[in-house]
């Protein structure tokens, strides 16, 4: 099923006027995280070990709206922590619903049955529900038995209900590719629109360190889940070149401003992944403020083994603007699966780890916070 074509034609247009009017950086994708706090405690995260009065700080109706307004955005993910647990996120939903805004809601799904009545369906609102494969690899994840259970009947939930569902998998070590495979094929009978797939980043304080891949592990994974998926019909909220990308066809810089992230601290430096960096007082000093040189893969030991779609997603789709009969073949014929893959950008600093950066949560909450004050 992937992304509906009304959705696509709408981000389509969205980007030739950014192009006609020569704009160099511009969204597609308002990350915005409106709480740090959540119900789950993962392995592989690095948002939620803030002490208390951070995880109690919440965006406001008002500072959501605003922060859409800012950057035009055509697509917002909200992201967190758990946004459910946001006692005003269906004022913000509403909102931006009104905005004709396309919205990803990220969910681990606990909340969800509770919540559902709280919103309307609509074709602006998708949930996008986090299972990062099969029940017993899910729940290792979230370090938490039987949350893969309660997350698919959310996904039947809602979908009984009317809502656009996705589906939200992050892989980790450890990954068999014939169980990517069969957890792609379960989800895919669920009547969700599609799956969004990434290896996981490898957070500085995620409190265990082993669970991520490494970048050339993260494309033979890929390209072993693609050969088995041929013939099976998967659907992905993807591009094509992007899933061409982690399959290590393709030769992409990061596009940190096209996924901006906007949290309690203010317009986070330079994505949604990346800590410690600073923080902008509005999108426009953030666009023009962010030393971008200094970030991506070859350029920032920190961006390493990133291949995340809020980095590389905008990527993709300026490239198949760029080369639609490219984007065509792969979208026809899927990931390429064997072969030589693409090389890698080219490193510019001297020493990698020089720039490998270690804070407490302590020291760097309280950066944070003297920057954005």
């Amino acid at each position: 099923m992937g992304v509906p074509l009304k959705q696509q034609i709408g981000l389509g247009m969205y980007i030739l006027g950014k192009k006609l009017r020569r704009e160099k950086r511009y969204p597609l994708v308002l990350m915005l995280e409106p709480l740090f706090r959540c119900n789950l405690a993962c392995s592989g995260c690095g948002k939620i070990d803030y002490p208390d009065h951070i995880l109690d700080k919440r965006i406001s109706v008002q500072e959501a709206m605003d922060a859409i307004d800012e950057c035009g955005a055509p697509v917002v993910s909200i992201a967190g922590g758990e946004p459910l647990i946001h006692k005003e996120m269906p004022q913000i939903v509403e909102g931006y619903i009104r905005k004709k805004k396309y919205i990803y809601l990220c969910t681990n799904a606990l909340l969800l049955k509770k919540r559902i009545k709280d919103y309307t369906p609509s074709p602006y609102l998708t949930f996008s529900i986090h299972l990062d494969g099969n029940r017993d690899r899910h729940d290792a994840s979230v370090c938490q038995d039987g949350v893969f259970e309660r997350a698919i009947d959310a996904v039947r939930l809602a979908r009984e209900k009317g809502f656009r569902v996705t589906v939200n998998c992050t892989l980790f070590q450890g990954e068999s590719p014939q169980e990517v495979a069969e957890f792609f094929d379960h989800v895919n009978t669920l009547g969700i629109e599609g799956v969004t797939v990434a290896p996981g980043f490898s957070y500085e304080r995620a409190p265990q360190q082993q669970v991520f891949l490494q970048r050339k592990g993260s494309k033979e994974l890929f390209r072993d889940i693609f050969r088995l998926g041929k013939g099976r019909g998967w659907a992905f909220n993807h591009s094509s070149l992007y899933l061409d990308f982690i399959a290590g066809n393709q030769n992409y810089a990061c596009t940190a401003w096209g996924n901006p992230t906007r949290n309690v601290f203010g317009w986070q430096k330079p994505c949604y992944l990346l800590v410690g960096e600073g923080y902008a007082p509005t999108f426009e000093a953030l666009i023009e403020d962010t030393d971008w040189d200094n970030y991506g893969v070859g350029r920032n030991a920190k961006c390493g083994n990133c291949m995340v779609h809020c980095g590389f997603e905008a990527t993709a789709v300026n490239d198949a603007f760029a080369n639609p009969l490219k984007a065509l073949r792969v979208s026809i014929r899927g990931p390429r699966t064997s072969g030589p893959m693409a090389p890698e950008q080219p490193f510019i600093y001297d020493n990698p780890d020089s720039q490998s950066v270690e804070l407490t949560v302590e020291t760097d909450s309280q950066d944070r916070s003297e920057r954005v004050a």
